[in-house]
């Protein structure tokens, strides 16, 4: 095995979806994700913080796998690439962040797709599986979150998924230099409160 992939690689964590699968990040996956973002750059950037020069070296990718095994060692966070099943083709990726526990029980949600598979259904069937994951799996009890106003598509999507529009908040995140307004979306589990989570998920 890869020395990037053994330092990042959860092979037995899975989250399948409708025609998705989602799972963390390995050292193998960095040429498909280069390729996949390089050619969706100006599609992406206009909705994220703004890339760092060196974002898509292997440097950099080295150093989010990092990150993200310490975020999943820790329960903060759990970041997952979006693969389409009928044929292991990488549309996207998908993150559960900022997981508070004790009396909140919640997370915040956050993904992109790739330019060429934009509108396709891929992306709302990972947003999807990954609620499933976190009220399930991890026993969270809400959801949020947030786009731009303007981001038409992932209001959509969001509204979409069963995510209720809650608000407005103002310079909420610093989006491609410029700090932006976002609309707020929230979705609580209607799991009963005294369900723990289940095995319904491979970890």
């Amino acid at each position: 095995m890869a020395l990037l992939d053994w330092i990042a690689a959860e092979p037995s964590l899975r989250v399948d979806g409708e025609g998705v699968y989602l799972r963390p990040p390995r050292g193998s996956d960095f040429a498909e994700w280069r390729d996949l973002r390089a050619q969706s750059r100006e599609f992406l950037q206009p909705w994220e913080p703004t890339w760092a020069e060196d974002d898509l070296t292997r440097a950099a990718f080295r150093r989010r796998l990092a990150a993200y095994q310490r975020d999943r060692e820790t329960g903060a966070a759990y970041s997952f690439l979006v693969f389409r099943q009928k044929d292991d083709v990488l549309t996207g990726g998908i993150t559960l962040s900022n997981i508070r526990r004790g009396v909140a029980q919640m997370g915040t949600v956050g993904y992109w797709c790739g330019r060429p598979f934009a509108r396709q259904g891929q992306t709302i069937a990972a947003v999807r599986a990954l609620t499933q994951f976190a009220f399930r799996r991890l026993g969270l009890h809400r959801l949020e979150a947030a786009c731009v106003p303007q981001n038409v598509p992932s209001r959509r999507l969001l509204s979409g998924a069963g995510f209720i529009e809650e608000g407005e908040a103002r310079a909420y995140l610093k989006i491609n230099g410029v700090w932006r307004d976002h609309v707020l979306f929230g979705l609580v589990s209607l799991l009963r409160s005294h369900e723990g989570p289940d095995s319904g998920f491979s970890v």
